[in-house]
Order: C-alpha cells, then structure tokens, then sequence
C-alpha cells in the first residue's frame, strides 16, 4: 500500500496535451444526471465545471422543469428530460456518466439512477444522492461500474459504511468500500484523500476552508466526469480534479477573499488553475 502527496509536479506529469490535430469528439461526451425541482443550481455548478475542464461534449439530464434555467445558465451543454432517459436508457453515445449533484432522492430517481448503474458499461461518477440513494438500498452497490468514482463528504460515506470511530477509522472504511467493490472512493475534507481499490492513498495538497460552501462537491463531481470522459483512468481522474479544485479554490480564495469566496467563484478559476498544470502549445 502507498501513500503518494499529490502536488504540481506529479500532476503536471499526468496531463495530457491536447491534440492540435483534435475535433469536439476527440474530448468525449458526458452525461450529467442532476439537479431537480429547487435543485437546478447544482446541476449548473456540476456542467459548467465540466466544460471549464476540458470535456468535448456534455449532455444533462434533469427534470422538465429545469431545462430553460439550464439552457440559459450552460447553453455549452444539451439537455434531457430525466422520464426521456428513463424511457430510453441507452448509454453507448457517451463516454462517461456522472450522477447526484441535486438529485433527491425520491422513487424516479431511484429508478432513473438504477437503470443508469445496469446499463454502463464504463465507469461512473457517484456523488451526492446518488450516494445517499445506494446508502439506503445496498443492493444498488453490486449493479455499480467496475471503476467507478465514489465522491462522499464524512457523512455520506458513514451512511455507506457504518459509523467511524475517528478520521482513521474514517479512511480504512474508504479503503474496504474501494476493496470490496472495485472502485475509487474521493474522501472530502482536509485533507481531501483519494483511496484506490488496491488500497492506495492519494493526500491532496490544494484547497482551503473557503470551499466549504454550498455547491463546491457539485463543482468537483463536474471536474472527475470531464477528466473520465478524456480518457483518464479511474484513479488518476480522481485525485487530479481534486487537486484542480483545490488550486482554483486557492485562486479564488486570493481574488475573492475564503470568507466571500462561492462555488461559482471556483468554476471562474479553473481557467487559473489549468494554465498552471497543462502543457501550453505554442500558438
């Protein structure tokens, strides 16, 4: 088992470069399943995110009554109806499915999320009540993507896992939910660590107490769908969004100031952040 500290240089080494020969497609097409009535704000956090992180093509899926607040709010991304979806759940025109940011957790949703894990073939991201919905049926667990992304606060994973006794216990439950299910578990807090399915730690050097505002998971749920619609893998997906989302919270702490500093705030520094770790083509 390793523990590696993710900083600039071993994320710098990770990033690919972007093709100049490349077309929209080249980038990946992501699905977003989130948001719901009152909740449209976190589907709009998660999207533009994803845009700001590279990902060639995004579709999100959230109720009818969100479309004209998304279509104004990210007019980048297209959209879905979530009875659409239900009603044709056919992933294969897509690269990467992220759910949770706003969700609820009622009965459609449920069954929307269900349909979604039986039907990806690839691995997906979970945050949110994504997460709170396999909290409160387990079975759910067994139809997840092999590879898939866990993004739990504390509380949200001891609803997965049982109660933890300190921050230790905390993580070695990460460790036996990545182990046991075969997927990468982003443990939110200070720090932010990312724990692999063969038990490797990845501490996250970047961010700050100003992102503890609402919307800032829904912002990183964004960055782990963009970067798994690219091509990452799994892991690397994972502890370079977080480590992204950090920096432009420390972008934005420095602009803003931690106290006044908000979630769309990390979003119009990600640009910042980016310039700091991707290779620049000489234009």
């Amino acid at each position: 088992m390793d523990k590696v500290i993710v900083g600039q240089d071993y994320v710098k080494a990770l990033i690919k470069p972007r093709d100049p020969k490349a077309y929209k497609g080249t980038f990946g097409h992501a699905l977003l399943y989130a948001g719901s009535h009152g909740m449209a704000g976190a589907a709009v956090l998660s999207a533009r995110a994803c845009l700001r992180s590279g990902v060639g093509l995004l579709t999100v899926c959230s109720p009818s009554c969100n479309n004209d607040i998304l279509q104004v709010s990210v007019p980048e991304a297209m959209t879905i109806a979530s009875d659409d979806l239900y009603a044709n759940t056919d992933l294969s025109r897509y690269n990467a499915v992220g759910a949770g940011p706003g969700l609820g957790q009622g009965d459609s949703q449920t069954a929307i999320l269900e349909k979604l894990l039986k039907n990806a073939s690839y691995p997906m991201v979970l945050d949110a009540d994504a997460l709170n919905i396999i909290a409160r049926s387990k079975y759910l667990l067994e139809y997840v993507p092999a590879g898939s992304i866990f993004t739990p606060h504390p509380g949200e994973l001891q609803r997965l896992t049982g109660p933890a006794s300190d921050y230790d216990d905390l993580i070695d439950k990460a460790k036996a939910l990545a182990s046991n299910n075969g997927i990468t578990v982003i443990v939110k807090g200070a720090p932010t660590v990312t724990v692999s399915p063969t038990g490797n730690m990845y501490v996250n050097t970047t961010g700050n107490p100003g992102m503890a505002t609402a919307g800032s998971g829904d912002v990183l749920t964004g960055i782990v769908l963009a970067l798994l619609a690219q091509g990452y893998d799994s892991k690397q997906a994972a502890f370079i969004a977080v480590y992204i989302h950090g920096l432009a919270g420390n972008i934005a702490a420095g602009k803003f100031s931690m106290t006044a500093m908000t979630s769309a705030d990390i979003i119009t520094c990600l640009p910042d952040a980016w310039l700091q770790t991707e290779i620049q083509l000489q234009l």
